[in-house]
């Protein structure tokens, strides 16, 4: 009815008097989302920026704290995945882990450092050094302006 709030639940309904929005709020996407829709070109480098700073990423563990790395390609990269169904297909379903954000990742990288994002995925993205020093760029505009 015009002017009343329409409801879905109440006495009479299921939900005994809790009421549940009519038009929830979208959840964002997720970052294995991102990283299809960017790769897809579906999404702009800095919409997908955005989601990657604020998203959680799997990280393979070692026997010592820090971030492995694959020293047998051009530059040295480190693998990191958008989900732990990603980083079991990589890494095997027993494997060690650690998450950070992806401003954690920005921070923590080591210089001269790029990383590969979901290295067995159907989607895979590489980061060479150039490309983390414009997702720091990116990510320090966004914080301080």
């Amino acid at each position: 009815m015009y002017g009343y709030e329409q409801t879905t639940t109440g006495p009479g309904y299921p939900g005994q008097g809790q009421q549940q929005p009519l038009y929830p709020e979208p959840s964002p996407p997720t970052l294995a989302d991102a990283v299809r829709a960017f790769t897809s070109g579906a999404m702009t480098v800095d919409d997908f920026q955005a989601i990657f700073i604020t998203s959680k990423v799997y990280c393979p563990r070692g026997e010592r704290p820090g971030f492995l790395a694959l020293h047998n390609t051009a530059q040295p990269v480190i693998p990191m995945f958008s989900s732990l169904k990603e980083l079991r297909r990589y890494a095997g379903k027993e494997s060690k882990y650690f998450t950070v954000s992806g401003a954690e990742v920005i921070d923590l990288l080591p210089t001269g450092y790029g990383f590969a994002l979901d290295m067995e995925g159907e989607h895979r993205m590489v980061f060479d050094a150039k490309a983390v020093e414009q997702l720091v760029d990116f990510t320090m505009r966004r914080m301080y302006g």
